[in-house]
């Protein structure tokens, strides 16, 4: 069993529904176990302003699935939130999942990057990882607590 961490976001529909049907989703994945989640958390949107705040949390689960087979159970779970995947970035979404690392695993393919090239620069990633994670040396990156100092959470408050 390896541990792994996904990021979840959403913005269109009953977005804390939508991330607590995911977090429910990920728990009964075959061969994976949730471990700890995060508190859910509304945030600025990132990369296109003109969009609703998100509401993003962070799931750690422990898989024996490699992480290509794990990433096409998240994209499963995304098209069953109505995620459409219309090749805009950062756009509004049902939902979004993102692996964001796996232990002991690193990729560089086409499909995925491990781990997750962007972990060090998004608020939106790095409170919610925090709560679940706060020790995790990001190979390449940097301990979890380190790069939550390093970036601007003005605008990223838990929900009640």
């Amino acid at each position: 069993m390896m541990r792994a961490y996904v990021a979840l976001g959403s913005n269109l529909g009953d977005s804390k529904q939508h991330l607590l049907d995911a977090i429910e989703a990920l728990a009964v994945l075959p061969d994976t176990s949730l471990i700890a989640r995060s508190r859910i958390y509304r945030t600025p949107p990132w990369g296109k302003l003109d969009q609703p705040d998100f509401l993003n949390a962070v799931v750690a689960i422990e898989t024996s699935r490699e992480p290509h087979d794990l990433l096409d159970a998240l994209l499963n779970i995304e098209r069953a939130a109505g995620r459409e995947r219309n090749g805009e970035r950062w756009g509004p979404r049902t939902l979004d999942l993102d692996l964001l690392y796996v232990a002991g695993k690193a990729v560089n393919s086409e499909r995925l990057t491990l781990p997750h090239p962007h972990i060090a620069n998004r608020a939106f990633v790095l409170l919610p990882l925090h709560d679940v994670a706060p020790e995790l040396d990001v190979p390449g990156q940097g301990k979890v607590a380190d790069l939550l100092r390093a970036v601007d959470t003005q605008g990223c408050t838990p929900l009640a």
